[in-house]
């Protein structure tokens, strides 16, 4: 690594991003932008102004503003990615083959049908797959390390089973287990390693904004491709977090047999993601603010994860990165933390 990408960034900023398929979102303060490669090497530009939603004094205080920023991400996140989804995978024109005029117009008549059709079913696909996605992450994050360490009671030392301290520790310590080798699986398909590699122009694009360079290729591809304020980070935060929160979660109940307490700690655990997820935010925002032995320490595990997640990216994929940030820098620099 060189001495530039070990350098304090001179400046910090509020502008996120997210890795798209073939492209990259950037979201400032004020505007968000997307920047998508199609087929024909062309890159598909697209801005919008944020939507700012009215909500309550109450969910801007610590903790509780975490989980709606969250779920304001995701929300977007999944927009912005169904769209590049579909302008990467679109045909080229050249492969388009030549009708007549009366064919053009059996065929409009038919892919309107087509496209009306498509839309449900895609709608169906899309919430079964979403239904489905929420429910292995409760299974293998919530309800799988009680169930493990369950089965794993009767082999412990009598006192170790019912200590507070190394279940919690146990299933924390399941959960990045998992969560590592999920990122390690899917990291093996070749699109999502070229998403990985976007998230890489990401970064390193943020880096070089906040080190005060031009941006350029050649100054941002001298990046480092390692930011605390990730949202791999975040994931990393949040376990960490729920493996301190477990602590306080009482390994047993009198008069419930293991069984039925496994699922009333799972839902146990499942309330408490709220509280999770702010703290993680909260933990996020102050890495992504300050640069000291605290922040360092906690931005260590996902930094590590970032190398399964983050990839080196091509130059033509630090163009798309370089076109969506320009585009939500703010004038009046309210980015600037």
């Amino acid at each position: 690594m060189s001495k530039q990408q070990k350098a304090c960034p001179m400046k910090k900023t509020s502008i996120g991003g997210q890795a798209l398929m073939e492209g990259i979102m950037m979201r400032g303060p004020a505007k968000s932008a997307m920047a998508v490669r199609r087929p024909n090497g062309e890159i598909h530009f697209e801005e919008s102004e944020n939507t700012v939603k009215k909500r309550p004094r109450i969910c801007r205080f610590p903790i509780i503003r975490g989980v709606f920023g969250f779920i304001d991400s995701m929300v977007m996140g999944y927009k912005y990615l169904m769209k590049s989804a579909e302008i990467s995978m679109e045909e080229p024109a050249e492969e388009k083959s030549e009708v007549t005029d009366a064919q053009e117009g059996n065929d409009k008549k038919e892919k309107t049908g087509e496209s009306a059709v498509g839309k449900v079913t895609m709608t169906v696909i899309t919430v079964v797959a979403t239904v489905l996605g929420v429910a292995l992450a409760l299974f293998l994050f919530v309800w799988l390390p009680s169930f493990l360490y369950s089965l794993l009671k009767p082999v412990l030392p009598e006192g170790a089973a019912d200590n507070r301290y190394l279940r919690s520790t146990f299933e924390g310590v399941l959960k990045i287990a998992v969560l590592v080798a999920y990122m390690a699986l899917v990291s093996l398909m070749k699109d999502i390693r070229r998403t990985f590699m976007y998230h890489g122009a990401e970064h390193k694009t943020i880096f070089c904004y906040e080190n005060g360079l031009p941006l350029t290729v050649e100054n941002v591809r001298k990046q480092s491709r390692f930011h605390p304020r990730c949202g791999t980070s975040f994931l990393i935060l949040m376990l960490i977090v729920s493996i301190v929160i477990g602590l306080f979660i009482p390994t047993t109940i009198a008069g419930v047999n293991e069984t039925a307490y496994t699922f009333i700690r799972a839902a146990i655990k499942l309330l408490l993601i709220p509280l999770t997820m702010g703290v993680g935010y909260e933990l996020l925002k102050l890495a992504g603010r300050h640069d000291n032995l605290f922040t360092r320490i906690i931005s260590a595990p996902g930094k590590w994860l970032q190398r399964i997640t983050v990839r080196e990216p091509t130059d033509d994929m630090i163009e798309c990165a370089i076109m969506a940030f320009k585009a939500v820098i703010p004038p009046d620099e309210s980015d600037k933390w």
